[in-house]
């Protein structure tokens, strides 16, 4: 097994803009969905309508990931504004 043994340790995750990466993303499932309304017969005679549904439940789950990165940020925030100076 020592084959498949990392030889160098992770690299440390990158930081960015969380909160607008996951907005971005959020507002590209919600235009996705507006795009494609107009052709919901279409999708229905074809058995696509399940794209159409997909788009919206991926707009409604970046809602909550917005929230959810949005307290993550001010958790960690908070934490380094008490955390004693080193």
């Amino acid at each position: 097994m020592t084959k498949w043994t990392p030889r160098h340790e992770a690299p440390e995750p990158l930081e960015g803009n969380v909160v607008a990466t996951i907005t971005g993303g959020t507002v590209i499932w919600f235009v996705l969905f507006l795009v494609q309304l107009p052709f919901y017969g279409w999708f229905d005679d074809h058995g696509h309508l399940w794209w159409l549904w997909t788009c919206l439940a991926g707009g409604g789950l970046g809602l909550i990931g917005v929230w959810y990165v949005r307290k993550r940020d001010a958790a960690i925030r908070r934490a380094a504004e008490s955390a004693p100076p080193h």
